[in-house]
């Protein structure tokens, strides 16, 4: 049973890293049409898309070092997210109404996979 749980898991973190790139491009869509904005927003595109898109890859990964490897890049892709969402918020690009769930969850990723990441440098 519990080789059903982390396959139930790794489903649900895939859905989960897709949408916070569905989300993301949604809230790229809401940007004010400003050259910051447009800046400022490709970056947080462009992070946030390697979350999920890199998290597919870790899950299809050869080997526990290809692995380890594609789950830091998660991991750095998301921090770097929350930083392009903390900068929209303080030079008062969007406001944190918009942005609130969004950082949260970027948080909750980057949490729960530099945890994951972790576990997996101990055990080597």
């Amino acid at each position: 049973m519990e080789n059903q749980n982390k396959v139930d898991f790794v489903e649900q973190f895939q859905k989960r890293t897709k949408k916070f790139v569905v989300d993301n491009i949604k809230l790229f869509r809401k940007l004010p049409n400003t050259e910051e904005a447009r800046i400022v927003g490709r970056q947080l595109l462009r992070s946030s898309s390697s979350v999920g898109a890199n998290y597919r890859a870790a899950c299809r990964a050869r080997s526990q070092a290809e692995f380890h490897s594609k789950l830091s890049i998660v991991v750095e892709e998301a921090d770097e997210s929350v930083f392009w969402m903390e900068i929209l918020e303080e030079a008062e690009i969007i406001g944190n109404s918009e942005l609130s769930d969004l950082t949260k969850e970027a948080n909750e990723i980057l949490k729960v996979l530099s945890k994951a990441r972790k576990t997996i440098s101990e055990k080597k």
